[in-house]
């Protein structure tokens, strides 16, 4: 796939890289819209992608206690029956819930990720999100850990509860916005999804949530096999970032691009070559919606043009106050 050539600018403040890359304090202040959301088991989502869905989230995991003696108002759906049976008197199995999880979150910062065609580059929007899932995450006492990637290295951050540690996290996030405006337009390394997902699958044990951020460029069969997985013992949450444009090209015009053959222009007058860009896209949307389909993962879809925070809540629901 091609990708729209953005020149690069010679002013390098915040202000003027708005929505081409974002510092490191625009994504500690999203802390303060990180609710409305929740990663509450069998939330309904809604997806542009693949309709309307049950999540298959399970929250964090339940553990066994001890089995007691029945005493006054303890719930008589937790009675074990066999034990009732043998020992003559009323016993019930007591559970508690796991004080915290992991909340692992895969971040692609690759040059596929350097194109926007209105308010962000889909490296933001992505940037964004992920802050959002930090805070989030956060919030409701879990561990925040990440792996963020782009086209040369992949970063790691073992999962911790603590504002430090999300604010590490998201600094390598913004380092990387900004090393894609550094790097102008070239070819993205389709192989490195691959890797980070493997590299995730060797870290991860169980019950963890795992939240694939991304546009999607390089998912394949091994892919497939990957994320299959870690979906066997962890919940998957994945956020398809895209841009309008990719969806369909205006006709008319010309437009530039590069690759790895360098710079090259469209002519947006030549419907084959509108189809072709259309379909790479198409292809990608696809996938994951057989991904969904197929191990019950829910996936948002969030473009580069509206709000991130207003696409979460709208996708995954609740109100404002919200809690995990």
């Amino acid at each position: 796939m091609r990708y729209p050539r953005f020149n690069r600018r010679e002013e390098t403040s915040d202000q003027n890289l708005r929505g081409v890359a974002i510092s490191l304090d625009e994504l500690m202040r999203l802390q303060f819209l990180a609710s409305g959301f929740s990663f509450l088991p069998r939330q309904p989502v809604h997806s542009v992608l693949n309709g309307r869905h049950a999540s298959r989230l399970r929250g964090r995991g339940i553990n066994f206690e001890e089995l007691r003696g029945y005493l006054p108002g303890d719930d008589i759906r937790g009675i074990d029956w066999k034990i009732t049976a043998r020992a003559g008197k009323p016993h019930v199995r007591i559970f508690n819930e796991e004080r915290d999880r992991p909340v692992w979150l895969l971040v692609d910062q690759r040059a596929s990720m350097f194109f926007g065609s209105h308010s962000n580059m889909k490296s933001v929007t992505a940037a964004e999100a992920a802050a959002l899932a930090a805070w989030r995450a956060l919030d409701g006492g879990d561990r925040v850990g990440a792996l963020v990637f782009n086209d040369e290295q992949l970063v790691e951050f073992p999962p911790q509860r603590s504002r430090a540690q999300v604010a590490r996290i998201l600094a390598a996030v913004s380092n990387m916005t900004h090393a894609l405006v550094k790097a102008g337009p070239r070819a993205a390394d389709s192989s490195m999804i691959n890797r980070a997902l493997e590299h995730l699958g060797r870290r991860l044990k169980h019950d963890a949530l795992v939240c694939l951020i991304g546009d999607g460029l390089g998912l394949d069969e091994s892919s497939r096999r990957l994320v299959t997985g870690i979906s066997a013992h962890n919940d998957v949450l994945g956020v398809f970032i895209f841009d309008p444009l990719e969806q369909e090209l205006p006709e008319g015009g010309r437009l530039s691009f590069a690759d790895v053959r360098g710079q090259l222009e469209m002519d947006l007058a030549r419907s084959r070559e509108r189809e072709a860009f259309k379909t790479d896209f198409e292809q990608r949307a696809s996938w994951l919606q057989g991904l969904a389909q197929q191990h019950a993962i829910p996936i948002l879809t969030l473009n580069t043009t509206e709000p991130v925070a207003a696409q979460v809540r709208a996708q995954l629901g609740g109100t404002r106050r919200a809690r995990r």
